[in-house]
């Protein structure tokens, strides 16, 4: 019988692990996670009344691969869809005060987040010619500048990054981040044009097979939160929690997974799905040039602060997602998530619950502070911005000091090399957050494309 293990728990590899299991049942199948559970940072506390998202709030059905993952699991009943009011209202925190996100071009016409001179950038975008020679690779911030205008790039694409990433537009790579933007000055000659193009093309299919028309993507969760996803899975595979893996070691026959302990693990493949520096690690002594390629893949720090509040000490009606404070006003949160008003029932009848983000790429000094320290800062940024009176009646803080993975210009051609040099040792194979999209759809995403390199060395060894 083949051996397969899996190192790390969290959603890429109980996804992966989950399909392994289904296309290749005979095999025998370990997943090894050092933590004391599983999930990663996606995992739900409930206290109090207060529902605590650790990290991920929810998931887009932008791409199937989650929802499909839902549907096999025999999850779809227990889904919950984000208010109408999270998808359509968005807002920054600049110039002292909130600004809703424009939402359609006539948005963009009246908002004061651009001068006259920037909505006539952004607006011209399809009119931009497209150089003769595209660069091979470039920030978000250049790219942004270049083709909508230096005020829509400072504005819309840094809370852009700063929402999703954590990150800094003039560090990261516009190509490894957001790769339908270049995709589509490529092909369409206008990144503006492309969303045209496709939005027009998924219509057509939506009519072609008798369906609704598609509307913007929506986030979803789970009534009792996302947890749910990570104990359904980790139900339907073996975990073994609280294992901390040493090294990874090959022999001519197979390999073995060494713990700290005096555990050890014989597998015809080893699937490795842990963050980029833990994984480094682990192959230090197997490929030390293999092992200091993934460790250049650089995360950020963010501290997630849950706060409750009774409702009537928010004067705001709070029907949104939330504000993001782009980086570059150096607030002390990077944004606030209302997650009470995004999903129902987030918080105690006459409460809220919010989800303030701190820290990230430019504020690494955030996660030195104290709990009360940046409990304080917290509060007084919610005064400033959402105008909160009195104390806070609920809170908790999670610290992630490596949180998201930083993919910064060059990040495709490292991955291409990290993947041939994994590629020269048979049986080997690399997935996780770190390498190609950060999002839980890009996780579950890629469990079909492990499994079937899975496949692949087991069909070899044997």
């Amino acid at each position: 019988m083949s051996r397969v293990v899996v190192i790390g728990g969290g959603l890429s590899g109980l996804a992966a692990a989950y399909r392994i299991r289904q296309k290749l049942p005979q095999v025998e199948l370990t997943v090894l996670e050092s933590a004391n559970r599983p999930g990663g940072n996606v995992w739900t506390e409930h206290d109090r009344g207060f529902t605590v998202e650790l990290g991920p709030n929810g998931f887009l059905d932008s791409k199937p691969a989650t929802m499909d993952l839902c549907q096999s699991l025999g999850l779809r009943d227990q889904l919950l869809p984000a208010s109408e009011g999270s998808r359509k209202n968005r807002f920054l925190y600049v110039n002292d005060r909130l600004h809703k996100l424009p939402g359609s071009p006539l948005g963009i016409l009246r908002t004061p987040l651009l001068s006259f001179g920037g909505k006539l950038k952004l607006f011209t975008e399809p009119l931009r010619a497209r150089p003769h020679r595209l660069p091979a690779d470039e920030t978000i911030a250049a790219f942004g500048r270049r083709r909508f205008g230096r005020e829509a790039a400072e504005t819309f694409l840094d809370a852009l990054v700063t929402g999703i990433h954590g990150g800094d537009p003039d560090k990261l790579s516009v190509a490894a981040a957001f790769p339908r933007l270049p995709k589509f000055e490529r092909e369409y000659g206008s990144v503006i044009r492309g969303f045209l193009r496709v939005a027009k093309e998924k219509r057509r299919a939506a009519e072609a097979a008798g369906l609704p028309r598609p509307g913007p993507a929506r986030m979803w969760s789970f009534r009792e939160g996302l947890r749910t996803l990570i104990e359904s899975l980790a139900a339907a595979v073996p975990v073994t929690t609280g294992v901390a893996i040493k090294r990874i070691e090959k022999s001519a026959a197979d390999w073995t997974v060494h713990s700290e302990g005096q555990d050890r693990w014989p597998a015809d493949a080893v699937v490795v799905t842990c963050p980029a520096h833990k994984q480094a690690e682990l192959l230090a002594d197997l490929d030390a040039p293999l092992a200091a390629e993934i460790a250049g893949i650089g995360y950020t720090p963010i501290a997630v602060v849950v706060v409750g509040y009774r409702r009537d000490q928010v004067p705001h009606d709070l029907d949104g997602f939330g504000y993001i404070a782009p980086q570059r006003t150096r607030r002390d949160a990077l944004g606030v998530q209302w997650c009470s008003s995004i999903f129902p029932d987030r918080a105690p009848p006459g409460c809220v619950t919010w989800r303030a983000l701190c820290g990230g790429v430019n504020r690494p000094d955030v996660m030195g502070w104290d709990d009360a320290t940046l409990l304080r800062k917290v509060q007084d940024e919610l005064r400033v911005t959402m105008k909160v009176r009195g104390e806070m009646v609920f809170h908790r803080i999670v610290r992630w000091p490596k949180a998201i993975p930083q993919y910064a210009v060059g990040h495709l051609d490292r991955v291409a090399r990290i993947e041939a040099g994994a590629a020269r040792h048979g049986g080997l194979i690399l997935g996780g957050n770190a390498y190609h999209g950060i999002a839980m759809n890009d996780c579950t995403e890629q469990a079909e494309r492990i499994t079937e390199r899975v496949e692949r060395a087991l069909r070899v060894s044997g």
